[in-house]
């Protein structure tokens, strides 16, 4: 342990590192050697080394994106779970949430107990978007889908949008709550659900009629149509 924080203090003792770190660490999604790099308006050649040397001592994870049958993979880096927070996270906020959700589950709160605190939580976010009596349905439903999309990336959700006659999906590629949703998926995910049923009521001109949680793996996602369309809605 003591030759792992050194190695830490070290990494961190570079003022190059400390910045893209910093960077890193007040982002809400995995960011790319080229994200990085412009952000600080550094050589995308410059910030590589650093971020491998980060991670090297375990402050930072790094996945990789297959951006379709041509071309290399995508890493992506984010701070490690275990990494200090710097003051960016009071380090007990983590744990509380853990212990909340725990304790939520012993009590037996119901996925829909869950997802009606999400629905508060939701509409409180929603913005205020004013009536318009030229607006047709369909640019109001395109209005309801750009909000959702707002809120979901600045939770962190970095959502990817794809729409066709049938609706619009929304897919969550990456989720600020993963830990959690592993251990609990009937009350994080449905947290989740509750947050974007809510959202979407509220500004109105689309409805939720599939909500895919981890059951169906990666990404998760929601299906939305205009409110005309009045569907059921389902969850999976």
């Amino acid at each position: 342990m003591p030759d792992r924080r050194l190695a830490v203090l070290k990494a961190l003792g570079d003022n190059t590192r400390y910045a893209i770190y910093l960077e890193l660490a007040r982002s809400p999604v995995p960011l790319t050697t080229a994200d990085v790099a412009e952000s600080l308006d550094l050589h995308p050649n410059t910030v590589r080394p650093h971020l491998e040397r980060m991670r090297d001592v375990g402050l930072l994870t790094v996945e990789a994106v297959s951006r379709g049958a041509v071309g290399r993979p995508q890493h992506r880096y984010a701070v490690a779970p275990d990494a200090p927070s710097l003051g960016l996270e009071p380090p007990a906020m983590p744990l509380l949430a853990g212990m909340l959700t725990g304790v939520a589950a012993v009590a037996g709160a119901t996925p829909e107990d869950a997802a009606e605190i999400g629905r508060r939580q939701g509409a409180a976010a929603a913005p205020v978007v004013a009536g318009d009596d030229d607006e047709t349905a369909e640019e109001r439903t395109v209005t309801c889908v750009a909000a959702l999309l707002t809120e979901l990336d600045r939770l962190g959700f970095d959502p990817a949008v794809a729409s066709d006659d049938e609706g619009t999906t929304v897919a969550f590629t990456h989720c600020p709550f993963a830990a959690l949703a592993e251990a609990h998926p009937e009350i994080v995910c449905h947290l989740h659900r509750g947050i974007v049923e809510g959202l979407v009521e509220a500004v109105g001109g689309a409805r939720v009629t599939r909500f895919g949680t981890l059951v169906d793996r990666r990404p998760c996602s929601v299906d939305l149509a205009g409110r005309d369309l009045d569907p059921v809605p389902s969850v999976s």
